[in-house]
């Protein structure tokens, strides 16, 4: 058991109360977390009266505790496993807990409330852990003091509190009525992790029976009496803009109610509030069916305001920023030059990926309802204080007088870190007086921006003579960020070594993407890594075993991001439990392991050739990020992103003519299908002691690196540029 302080103190962290029919309310300062848990109540005595803090506990008289989430569900499934992490410390059932998200107070949780950067477990580890613990060992002194014993002479388990020499016994709901008046201790006593019952054993999805029978969870289901539908029209091409349209002849369409531009600037734009449209057409209506007819009838005058690009334009500029653009970040160590000259072997390669959209499942929506004095604003967002903040800006209209309401996100990936839309509708609702729902077709949003950006690197490596890496260098250039981690894998591992992140520009909106930078990075990496293996004669998982007992126990220069004893862990996991090494007739196989988010992950992956393509057998992965909530979820997550690497490797790609997408659809812009999808994926966790890090990103990267890899093996043929069903391997990819 682990003795842990309180820290902030009693008032700060945790406060308690009676709860509307004797129920316990345990509220809980966020100060050490960032994230979120939801799950519906169901028979649950809910109190009526609520403290002004971050965070709640539920304690009623029937002994089921509800949890309030603060941050947005994006599908990455902490509405089952933060539950769960309260759910251990409390010692309670984990049938009796349950979740509802939580509304939008940064103030009072302490706590930036947002989905993004695979940081909600990590974050919210110690506070979640002494809630549980708190409202366990408060309860205990409550039937302490009811019995007259000390209460070290008391257990608690399955949401039961036993003598542990007598006969007696309460459940939690019985005496939590007489624990709201107890003070929290200074100290709380967590659990060892060698304890854990809940922790780390295979959960379903709470949301999962809901989410399968269509109940109305989405933005994309949100309605209200009296809401009007509303549509945008957006430039065709960045670098223009609207000056003006055939107004009156829209307004008078069947099912149209008003017709006007929008400006949706503000005078301090934050990170997300990137958009390269803030002037649009916006169309309020009835029905989309009619609001899309009213689309096809504009007649629009479009004013250019910058150069339009094109696609050629982009790869140019890039392999001319790779020699002159602006250093962003850079690591040296030793004498890469010099290690050059003298070296035995030079390998140096080329690689690149285009432009990429988000592509989520449910299209970009938003409610509003802007009256005089206050904003309702419901929706899918991955940042709702960034939003609320923004739309304090746009509407003038108080903070404490518009409230963001969260749904569950049908997909984010980082499109919804920018919230766009929101602002959208809030402008839309603000000048058509009405309460509307914006909704975006798949063309609005494929051609509206906020796009992955293409990216562009140089990898060199020198070997001497007996075949040893004596120098290693990477520049890499994007637009406008480059993809470049200068500390990373094989920082300290290489006597001289050489990365340099550059960037470039261009008038296409860009923004996070799934594992940013990493996806590209590790894909290009880790297929130079094994071209390098290759040139050295070696097997590609020995040549970087060597490489991290290098980092490991003659580190170069100054300190590097990873840590080299877990990341050879996974590499070691893999090899065991694919049997690298072991030749099956017809089956190519390929590796790769990344660090990202604070996690590591090793992929190896057999690809056969079927019919002229290439179909993915069997993809076996190692994933340490330190203890696991729920391993049916971080199993999902991981599956998930092997997916979604190979998918978006193979076909993803947004190119530009004159300033427009020319993908601007599915029937353009190709996806993986379900019969491209591996047949199996298993996922081995390493088993630790160490704190949870992040996991709804790290599985992605290293699937790009590891499909290529196989991909050679399966055709001869180095793959260096995505998507790599645009190269001339002798495949019909597409």
């Amino acid at each position: 058991m682990t003795l842990i302080k309180t820290k902030v103190g009693r008032r700060s962290f945790l406060k308690t109360s009676a709860a509307a029919g004797g129920g316990m309310l345990i509220g809980f300062n966020w100060l050490t977390s960032c994230s979120s848990l939801t799950k519906e109540a169901e028979g649950v005595a809910i109190p009526n009266e609520w403290f002004e803090i971050n965070g709640y506990i539920k304690i009623g008289d029937t002994g089921m505790v509800t949890i309030y989430s603060p941050n947005p569900e994006i599908g990455q499934n902490v509405m089952t496993s933060m539950p769960m992490i309260v759910a251990e410390e409390l010692d309670v059932p984990w049938e009796n807990v349950v979740v509802e998200q939580g509304a939008l107070d940064e103030d009072s949780f302490k706590n930036p409330q947002f989905a993004g950067g695979s940081l909600s477990i990590m974050m919210a580890w110690d506070a979640l852990r002494m809630a549980g613990a708190a409202g366990k060992r408060m309860l205990m002194e409550a039937a302490a003091k009811e019995w007259g014993v000390p209460v070290a002479d008391l257990t608690a388990s399955e949401g039961v509190i036993s003598e542990k020499n007598g006969s007696r016994t309460v459940d939690y709901g019985k005496i939590a009525s007489k624990a709201a008046g107890i003070e929290v201790p200074e100290e709380l006593d967590l659990k060892d992790p060698k304890d854990y019952k809940l922790i780390g054993s295979w959960q379903k999805n709470v949301e999962g029976p809901k989410i399968v029978t269509g109940k109305p969870l989405f933005g994309l289901d949100f309605k209200k009496e009296g809401m009007k539908l509303a549509m945008i029209q957006h430039p065709p091409a960045f670098g223009m803009k609207v000056k003006g349209f055939n107004e009156d002849e829209i307004k008078s369409m069947s099912g149209v109610s008003d017709a006007f531009i929008v400006d949706t600037s503000i005078e301090k734009p934050a990170w997300s509030d990137v958009n390269a449209f803030n002037q649009l057409i916006a169309i309020v209506g009835n029905s989309t069916w009619e609001l899309m007819q009213a689309k096809k009838a504009l007649k629009v005058d479009w004013e250019k305001v910058s150069e339009p690009e094109s696609s050629e334009m982009h790869e140019q500029r890039m392999i001319r920023d790779l020699e002159r653009g602006r250093v962003q970040d850079s690591r040296s160590d030793g004498n890469v030059e010099a290690a050059f000259a003298r070296a035995a072997k030079v390998v140096e390669r080329t690689y690149s990926s285009p432009f990429m959209a988000h592509n989520t499942l449910e299209p970009m929506n938003f409610y509003a309802n802007v009256m005089a004095d206050k904003a309702e604003l419901i929706g899918p967002t991955q940042t709702p204080q960034a939003l609320r903040d923004s739309a304090v800006q746009l509407l003038g209209i108080p903070a404490d007088n518009i409230s963001v309401e969260m749904t569950r996100i049908g997909g984010g990936f980082g499109r919804r870190l920018y919230n766009h839309t929101g602002l959208e509708a809030a402008a839309i609702s603000q000048k058509a007086g009405v309460p509307i729902k914006l909704i975006y077709t798949r063309e609005d949003d494929m051609t509206q921006g906020t796009y992955r950006p293409p990216y562009r690197s140089v990898y060199k490596a020198a070997l001497d003579k007996d075949n040893n890496l004596i120098a290693f260098s990477v520049k890499g250039v994007g637009l406008p960020e480059g993809p470049v981690f200068p500390n990373r894998f094989p920082a300290g591992a290489v006597d001289n070594y050489l990365a340099e992140k550059k960037m470039s520009s261009t008038n296409i909106s860009t923004g996070a993407w799934r594992a940013p930078r990493s996806h590209f990075t590790a894909g290009a990496e880790q297929c130079f890594l094994d071209e390098v293996a290759e040139a050295a004669g070696k097997d590609p998982i020995d040549f970087r075993l060597e490489l991290f007992d290098k980092a490991k126990n003659s580190p170069v220069g100054a300190k590097y991001e990873y840590d080299a004893d877990r990341y050879a862990g996974v590499l070691r996991l893999v090899k065991e439990k694919a049997n690298w090494g072991a030749e099956t007739p017809g089956i190519h196989r390929g590796v790769a392991a990344y660090f990202c988010h604070n996690s590591y992950v090793a992929q190896v992956m057999d690809v056969a050739i079927e019919n002229n393509q290439p179909k993915v057998k069997k993809v076996w992965c190692a994933v340490d990020c330190g203890i696991v909530i729920n391993k049916e979820g971080a199993a999902n997550i991981i599956q998930g992103g092997v997916v979604d690497g190979i998918g978006h490797a193979l076909y993803s790609q947004l190119t530009f003519d004159n300033g427009s997408p020319v993908q601007n659809n599915f029937d353009k812009y190709k996806l993986i299908r379900h019969n491209q999808a591996p047949e199996s994926i298993e996922v081995f966790f390493v088993d630790n002691d160490i704190r949870p890090t992040g996991l709804g990103e790290p599985g992605l990267p290293p699937a790009v690196g590891a499909l290529a890899n196989a991909l050679y093996k399966a055709t001869g043929t180095r793959l260096y540029h995505q998507p790599f069903s645009n190269s001339s391997v002798s495949l019909n990819l597409g």
